[in-house]
């Protein structure tokens, strides 16, 4: 067979990622293309000998010299397509600063169209819809996304002003924010809270205030996966129940919220067993929705809990 289209389209995207970063590594380069590096370091050869100039360091990745650039990519009809649902994304689900500035960014892209995709992604545009089920951010802060990006990116302190949703009394606090994150409907940001000494995490609708300082980070913080898939030490409570299998499907997304650790087929029916950190309130609340196609095998003290939420319920329809 023959590689050299192959070869030549893996060498253009390259070329194109070289300029999408400051420095990118070879082994990003392999992982991406699912070769070897071997193979990474021909093609980063031809594209010297070509003209284009790479410099490399060793340990770091390659780099293209400043100033140098490529002409308008053309775009496939597939990538043209996915610029409908970022921009719609983009529309809903940020604030408005990103999303004017994501706005301008799509009319410069839409300017190097070929008149034919220009119709054919107007065409798509018109038909596609997003929508949120609650305000993602608080009116007094809606450009909170833009701030947390720039404090990331120049590592500078935020001054944060924060509700929290058992009090309805504000704090005021210092903070290193190290990322963010979309998660059950909400975006989320971890940072360093210099009042606490500690990782703390904050949901950006209870955000009343927020402004970059001129403080530079204290830390060097890792990656927010790192703090994200740390074991939590909160004291946890064993829950067993056997549920319907015809409704199992529609518990996947939200059993992970309640310590959700296994699942098992017993007799027709599918034991789940969760490490829960709240039986006394969210667990039997969230048991309840779907209670009558289930069982509560354990903690006895769980049955009791969900049998009084039962009662409370009761006396209020009566």
């Amino acid at each position: 067979m023959d590689e050299t289209p192959k070869r030549f389209d893996r060498i253009v995207a390259i070329l194109i990622q070289l300029q999408s970063k400051k420095i990118v590594k070879a082994q990003e380069l392999a992982d991406r293309f699912e070769c070897s590096l071997r193979t990474i370091y021909r093609d980063i050869r031809t594209l010297e000998a070509s003209g284009v100039p790479i410099y490399s360091e060793a340990g770091v990745g390659y780099a293209l010299m400043e100033g140098y650039r490529l002409p308008p990519v053309m775009f496939t009809r597939e990538e043209v397509s996915s610029f409908i649902a970022a921009e719609k994304l983009m529309q809903k689900f940020t604030d408005p600063s990103l999303g004017t500035h994501y706005a301008s960014a799509m009319y410069k892209l839409k300017s190097v169209l070929r008149s034919g995709d220009k119709d054919y992604l107007s065409n798509i545009e018109s038909r596609v819809v997003m929508q949120t089920a609650e305000p993602l951010f608080n009116d007094n802060s809606p450009n909170t996304l833009a701030v947390l990006f720039e404090g990331i990116a120049e590592k500078k302190q935020i001054l944060l002003t924060y509700k929290t949703y058992e009090r309805d009394e504000t704090t005021q606090r210092n903070l290193e924010p190290v990322g963010v994150f979309h998660d059950n409907n909400n975006w989320y940001f971890l940072g360093y809270c210099h009042l606490r000494k500690d990782y703390r995490q904050f949901r950006t609708d209870r955000i009343q205030c927020i402004k970059k300082t001129e403080l530079d980070f204290t830390i060097e913080h890792d990656s927010l996966e790192t703090y994200l898939t740390k074991t939590e030490t909160c004291p946890t409570t064993k829950v067993r129940i056997l549920v319907d299998k015809k409704i199992v499907r529609y518990l996947s997304t939200e059993r992970k919220y309640h310590g959700f650790i296994s699942e098992k087929e017993v007799d027709g029916q599918i034991e789940m067993t969760f490490m829960c950190r709240d039986v006394e309130s969210a667990f039997p609340r969230w048991f309840l929705m779907f209670g009558d196609y289930a069982t509560i095998l354990e903690p006895e003290s769980l049955k009791t809990r969900a049998l009084e939420l039962l009662e409370v319920n009761r006396q209020r329809l009566l």
